[in-house]
């Protein structure tokens, strides 16, 4: 194992590895060790949908930036790998029943496309001049987003529920195979000649406010004037190593994966989620079972919107990612992470409200695999980029649920940071120090919390 250092990076997963590949395969940095205790990708970074979008809602065009560069970053490794990860574009669609719900959706994706998201389309009745997206690949797709009124919205995808008022195809958006993808940014990185330390971070030297180097569980110490953390959910842990706090907070994410061995669900859907806000359909005698359980009566209530479904590896298969975010409140991490044991059941039936035809699969909850993981945030959802307050100490974290998808900018940002190169103008509005300014704090509690969030 290397005793020095030009840079250490702590943490490999999505980040930290994008982190690694940026410095050393494309910026040519030298003596790069990145440390984890874990294999590489095993914490949060194999848990999610793997999915990826252009679409971010104001309050303004900051992360539509920022995720279009990693949307170009992505597009670029596809192509140089021959798309070994198998990105594809058969984007996001927004689906909802609601009549203001349809005017909510066509005045945001008017905001989004003022941004830089591409043009805006509107297509009624027989959908005849909409485009569907291919199965596989991202080349030759338009751009933008396509608004399809209710019946466009059934011809373009038919299992949706009947009442459907409209649906919103975000064009630039897809998925691919994450674990994939960072197993080749990390070969790359090795055979550029990064360093690879199966070990745990436990202390890092600092002197007269300088990094000097980072201590490890087994002992071994490694000198270095330059530290980037990388840690996703684990990152307030690392940044008190510094004596450093960052307005950080956590939220578990669950996803269930279910085997639809009905073939209930259409394998050529986008990335379907359902805006609006649902009421669970338990016959009489589950609801009286569930008020009788110490925490049942919550499942009673309204749920708000965001169900959302993909196909397991596209055409191939019979799985499906369920995933619905109804409990944001922040919680410390600890793992494994304990998920409701609910979350199951819930999922299918929020999803039978835009998918009819899951009702299939009611009472059949525990028969999926529930997984998840931490998303580890800022208030106003944008990711920490950049140098902090401990000179020699840097950091690309707070990436939330869009770490697989925005770690390619933050990591190219940190490169940038790391070796003195020209940054983007958005570069400061991701950096750790933009909490000092007293006007950024007052714009965040008008904007209000879980910007860009589904």
């Amino acid at each position: 194992m290397a005793d020095t250092a030009e840079i250490v990076v702590v943490g490999a997963g999505m980040a930290g590895i994008a982190a690694v590949y940026h410095l050393a395969a494309r910026r040519a940095a030298r003596r790069v060790v990145l440390i984890d205790e874990r294999e590489p990708l095993t914490l949060t970074s194999d848990k999610g949908t793997q999915a990826y979008r252009n679409w971010w809602p104001g309050p303004d065009a900051t992360m539509l930036r920022y995720m279009t560069r990693s949307i170009d970053l992505l597009e670029e490794m596809a192509d140089e790998s021959g798309n070994a990860f198998r990105l594809n574009r058969r984007g996001y669609v927004f689906v909802t029943a609601d009549e203001e719900g349809v005017d909510r959706l066509r005045a945001t994706a008017r905001e989004v496309s003022a941004f830089g998201m591409g043009e805006l389309r509107e297509h009624a009745g027989d959908a005849s001049s909409y485009q569907p997206a291919p199965a596989e690949g991202f080349a030759r797709q338009p751009n933008g987003a396509d608004l399809l009124d209710g019946t466009a919205a059934h011809h373009a995808f038919p299992g949706l529920t009947p009442d459907t008022g409209a649906a919103l195809h975000v064009r630039r958006a897809g998925w691919f195979n994450a674990i994939a993808l960072g197993a080749w940014m990390l070969k790359r990185a090795l055979g550029a000649g990064v360093t690879f330390v199966r070990d745990r971070v436990t202390a890092m030297d600092t002197d007269g406010g300088r990094v000097r180097g980072v201590r490890l569980a087994s002992g071994a110490r490694i000198d270095t004037a330059r530290v980037a953390i990388a840690a996703g959910p684990v990152l307030p842990d690392v940044l008190r190593m510094l004596d450093l706090e960052l307005p950080l907070f956590q939220e578990l994410h669950a996803k269930l994966t279910l085997r639809d061995t009905r073939r209930v669900v259409d394998r050529a859907i986008p990335f379907l989620i359902w805006n609006d806000p649902v009421e669970l359909p338990w016959t009489d005698q589950e609801r009286a079972t569930l008020r009788a359980e110490p925490d049942g009566e919550r499942l009673l209530l309204p749920f708000p919107g965001g169900v959302h479904v993909r196909p397991i590896d596209g055409p191939h298969g019979d799985e499906l990612y369920i995933i619905w975010t109804y409990d944001i409140e922040p919680r410390a991490f600890a793992w494994p992470p304990r998920f409701d044991r609910h979350y199951g059941e819930v999922a299918i039936r929020g999803l039978a409200r835009m998918l009819p035809a899951v009702k299939a699969y009611f009472g059949h909850g525990d028969r999926g695999f529930v997984d998840g993981g931490y998303y580890c945030k800022t208030r106003e959802n944008r990711p920490l980029v950049g140098p902090l307050p401990v000179d020699g100490a840097y950091v690309l974290g707070a990436l939330s649920g869009y770490g697989i998808m925005g770690s390619h900018a933050g990591a190219d940002l940190l490169a940038a940071h790391l070796t003195n190169a020209r940054l983007p103008e958005y570069a400061k509005w991701f950096l750790p120090s933009r909490y000092d300014d007293a006007g950024y704090r007052a714009e965040i509690e008008r904007w209000g919390a879980n910007v860009g969030q589904l």
